[in-house]
């Protein structure tokens, strides 16, 4: 063997080292998990269409269909404020609730689009999830290593609700947003972290809960002062929505009072409000189940008595599980993790809704990420591993069929 053998062979091993290597597991998840979803939302939309929700002619609209079935099956609901803002502005008394970025974003690709907003939500959220997996893997890599972060990004994408990242909602952009201002407020960008949290605060006023979190994160910089300067960023961009209000409609403050649509109302015990109504909602859930559908009904919210007891039990067993999380996130990534997660819970526990008080609890945790790093962390032993993927699995798969037949869910 020549010494020119000798010396190439190592370079030409390092070569198919680099070509072996395999890619970001956070794309991986991301495309196999989002045609997953899509295949399984066709197939229960194509399976079960004579099982279509009775009312679903009462949500639906023009305005939710585009290309065909295909594509029109991600947008419900609350898709419909979104499309037509995005068409026709703001307007009516309950479009101020829906905050004004991503409905942006869909009018302009709309727009590029020829008319397709359905089209444009769609793709505008599929991308925002990508980007919102890739942060997170990176985000979680630098706490909980390589298996821990290819967890993180996998059990977020198996999360009961996580449906909604590819639906024309906001999550996954607020979801990108988020995760993107603690990724800079942690390398000490806080100019930019300000800039980014303002951007999710004209996304989900559930944004609010990122100003204590990020402003713990700038104090113990050694720079606080110009740390806490460039976060103020965030409210200043926050602001622009009201002021807009304000010439569009007269009223700075109609996103509050559009909240009324949802029969939700400000608590004066604040948050303790909406943990009271939700025990007392889930415990009445508990004795209808045991009475049956033919006893004495436990909570009128207008609807079936099982259904409503289903809704408002399952949504107390998300609030005990998301208590449970915020406080292994506080103890194991600390004070930033564990404060968004409280304000991320406080903020809809001080609105409750009449009669669903945890009205889409399930839906906001979603986007609250130390939820899924904690669960990553708990997820390192392979039983529970097994348990947390295979019950998050089994609860999307039921989540998907309510989303494709318009049974409510949220």
């Amino acid at each position: 063997m020549s010494a020119g053998q000798r010396i190439r062979e190592p370079r030409a091993a390092t070569r198919e080292l680099r070509f072996a290597r395999a890619p970001n597991p956070a794309v991986e998840i991301f495309i196999w998990s989002r045609l997953a979803l899509w295949g399984a939302a066709l197939l229960a939309l194509l399976w079960f269409e004579p099982n279509r929700h009775p009312q679903a002619a009462r949500w639906d609209g023009p305005a939710l269909h585009d290309l065909g079935w295909a594509i029109d099956v991600w947008a419900r609901w609350d898709s419909a404020f979104y499309l037509r803002i995005a068409e026709e502005g703001y307007r009516g008394d309950a479009a101020p609730a829906f905050f004004p970025l991503y409905p942006g974003l869909v009018a302009v690709g709309g727009r590029l689009l020829g008319g397709h907003y359905v089209l444009a939500g769609v793709l505008l959220s599929l991308a925002a999830c990508l980007g919102a997996f890739l942060l997170l893997h990176r985000l979680a890599e630098a706490h909980l290593g390589a298996e821990g972060a290819r967890r993180a990004v996998l059990y977020l994408a198996l999360f009961p609700t996580s449906v909604f990242l590819s639906a024309v909602y906001a999550e996954s952009l607020f979801l990108l947003l988020v995760v993107g201002a603690f990724l800079l407020a942690e390398r000490r960008r806080f100019g930019r972290a300000g800039a980014v949290a303002g951007l999710a605060l004209l996304t989900r006023p559930l944004g609010l809960a990122l100003l204590p979190a990020l402003a713990l994160i700038a104090i113990r910089s050694p720079a606080r002062g110009r740390a806490l300067l460039g976060l103020c960023l965030a409210p200043a961009l926050l602001a622009l929505y009201p002021v807009f209000l304000w010439l569009r409609l007269g009223d700075p403050l109609a996103f509050a009072g559009a909240q009324g649509v949802w029969t939700r109302s400000l608590s004066p015990l604040g948050p303790l409000g909406g943990v009271w109504d939700g025990l007392r909602a889930g415990w009445a859930g508990a004795r209808q189940l045991a009475a049956g559908p033919d006893g004495r009904v436990y909570w009128e919210a207008g609807g079936e008595p099982m259904h409503t007891a289903a809704v408002n039990l399952s949504a107390l067993l998300f609030l005990v599980l998301f208590v449970a999380l915020t406080i292994v996130a506080w103890r194991r990534f600390g004070a930033p993790y564990g404060v968004f997660c409280a304000a991320s819970l406080a903020i809809p526990l001080s609105v409750p809704s009449e009669r669903w008080p945890l009205l889409s609890l399930p839906r906001f945790g979603l986007v609250v990420f130390p939820f899924i790093l904690a669960l990553a962390a708990l997820g390192g032993r392979p039983r529970v591993h097994t348990a947390i993927a295979g019950t998050s699995a089994l609860l999307l798969g039921v989540t998907v069929v309510q989303w494709a037949l318009w049974q409510w869910v949220a």
